[in-house]
């Protein structure tokens, strides 16, 4: 989960005063999408938050936190909202979907 700009703090999200409403609102839409797929119900879900970091980098601490993960063999799957929270720099995100997760047997 990722987004770029500072958005309105929102304590009734449940989820902590400091984490945005898209934040929140992409917790949820990805929370309930894993509820209707039968494959993920027995899965361990790792989040990785990015609140407030761009998109055109990805030396951002979710996603660098992630990417150890993935190389520890802990992650098999990584589930996102769009391609642009994934990233912004379509070239990058690309080289991921296209070679590097299928290099290290993690499905995007």
């Amino acid at each position: 989960m990722r987004i770029s700009k500072e958005d309105e703090k929102a304590p009734e999200n449940n989820f902590g005063e400091d984490e945005s409403n898209s934040i929140g609102n992409q917790r949820k839409l990805l929370s309930g999408f894993l509820k209707k797929k039968q494959e993920f119900a027995e899965s361990t879900v790792f989040q990785y938050i990015d609140d407030g970091y761009s998109g055109t980098e990805f030396e951002r601490p979710g996603f660098v936190e992630m990417m150890g993960d993935i190389k520890k063999g802990k992650i098999q799957c990584v589930i996102v909202k769009d391609f642009s929270r994934f990233g912004r720099d379509y070239m990058e995100v690309g080289d991921y979907i296209e070679h590097i997760f299928p290099f290290m047997q993690v499905r995007f």
